[in-house]
């Protein structure tokens, strides 16, 4: 089953259209406009060639633009053949003309139906071979996400891609690399938080021989290792002020200079920032240069927390499971019922990150076979310090000082980690350690 888009300002036309395409789920709009607002999802467009203000064929225009995968077919009155050839020629899947044969309509829409998914299909599997795991879910806040990741993927734009810690930021990021022009070129990471200010300039830039002491040799910085594909910056709103005006220079003019070096050279890099800050609050408090967001941000994307996205938690439970089964040579692995449903009711202040972890735990400590509800009320997952092994009874308790710092600092993990006297790469890595 396709999802149809049937376009005419005629009610009757539309409803006699979805009586004829019964096999699919048809949708639709009353004119081109209403059309360009419900495109997301859609395999596939049938529309009237003529309508009151914006037609057929400047639909067609649109989608084209917008959604470039989704074939388009138009509906023609007699005598109109010529409009139809140039619809045929700016990019039209096909077209009928009226009044239209039923089994020719049903097979014109279907072919049009198996090509949508296959092209689907293929941008899917492209993608997964790039960020190495399946995308698991179908909830509509993950299909819209995709669907707009799909739309500006293809133009050669910077994206700011925000959202909580463990969403997937980095997923997104490796899809929109694996849907644009870059595709074919490297896919760099370049963490703004791991490294110490004094040498973020030299990561991110490269240094020239001699530069300082000790650089014996050049070196290619990540916007030169990147060239011709995409850079990455995780932890974004974590870049020093005094790195973000040089950042500013390479994201608008595509000029980088080599620290000690006398001149700059042109990089083609496509810049994709991820961050769980909100970089406009950052902007107001003076800790992030607005012309930089405003470079970076050419489009914002926000992933979803996974209690927004509660659909796909059992299907990712399943996923993780089986996965970390063939990863510790667990055999018949199965998550009951019971604790499906206690997953699906969890809040995940730590999202697919902790889902992935507490997965990893239970099927590590099971002996195979069904894994039910009660498996969740272990020392380490609960915090309960009463019971269990001195190791275990640890971990629970650092894992509730890390949460209670979290909780007390509102999300912020510099402040956190402030509160708890360690540096933020040491409590980044110690939340990953306990799902959090």
């Amino acid at each position: 089953m396709a999802k149809i888009l049937l376009v005419d300002d005629e009610p009757a036309v539309t409803y006699a259209l979805a009586e004829v395409l019964d096999r699919h789920e048809c949708v639709a709009a009353a004119s081109a406009e209403e059309a360009l607002s419900r495109l997301d999802g859609i395999d596939v467009v049938v529309t009237d060639l003529s309508m009151p203000g914006m037609d057929g064929l400047d639909l067609l225009r649109r989608i084209r633009d917008e959604q470039p995968g989704v074939p388009v077919i138009l509906l023609t009155a007699r005598g109109s053949e010529r409009t139809a050839v140039a619809a045929m020629k700016a990019g039209a899947h096909d077209y009928l003309t009226k009044p239209f044969d039923i089994d020719e309509l049903r097979h014109v829409v279907g072919r049009a139906a198996e090509l949508s998914v296959l092209r689907r299909r293929d941008r899917i599997a492209a993608a997964e071979r790039v960020i190495g795991h399946p995308i698991i879910g179908t909830s509509p806040a993950l299909r819209r996400l995709l669907a707009t990741v799909e739309r500006i993927a293809p133009r050669d734009v910077h994206v700011l891609v925000r959202g909580e810690t463990g969403t997937g930021k980095e997923a997104i990021a490796a899809l929109l690399h694996a849907h644009s022009p870059h595709a074919n070129g490297p896919l760099v990471r370049f963490n703004c938080a791991a490294v110490p200010e004094s040498l973020a300039e030299t990561e991110l830039f490269g240094h020239v021989r001699g530069a300082y002491t000790g650089a014996v040799a050049d070196r290619r910085g990540y916007f030169d290792q990147a060239s011709s594909g995409t850079l990455v910056l995780d932890e974004a709103g974590e870049l020093p002020l005094g790195l973000q005006a040089k950042l500013l220079r390479a994201a608008q003019d595509g000029e980088v200079r080599r620290v000690g070096a006398d001149a700059a050279h042109r990089v083609s890099v496509r810049l994709v920032a991820c961050t769980h800050r909100d970089l406009r609050a950052e902007v107001s408090a003076g800790r992030f240069r607005e012309d930089l967001y405003y470079r970076l941000a050419v489009v914002e994307l926000v992933v979803p927390p996974l209690r927004e996205r509660r659909e796909d938690i059992v299907a990712l439970a399943q996923a993780f499971a089986r996965r970390h089964a063939a990863r510790f040579g667990v055999d018949d692995v199965e998550l009951a019922p019971d604790l499906l449903e206690a997953l699906h009711a969890q809040p995940w202040p730590g999202n697919i990150r902790e889902l992935d972890n507490t997965i990893a735990r239970l099927v590590a400590l099971s002996g195979g076979g069904a894994i039910g509800r009660d498996a969740l009320a272990s020392p380490e997952q609960t915090g309960a310090t009463e019971g269990g092994t001195f190791r275990q009874q640890v971990a629970a308790f650092e894992r509730r000082l890390l949460a209670d710092a979290l909780r007390a600092s509102e999300g912020n993990q510099s402040e956190a980690a402030r509160r708890l006297g360690m540096s933020r790469v040491t409590f980044i890595d110690r939340m990953k350690k306990h799902g959090l």
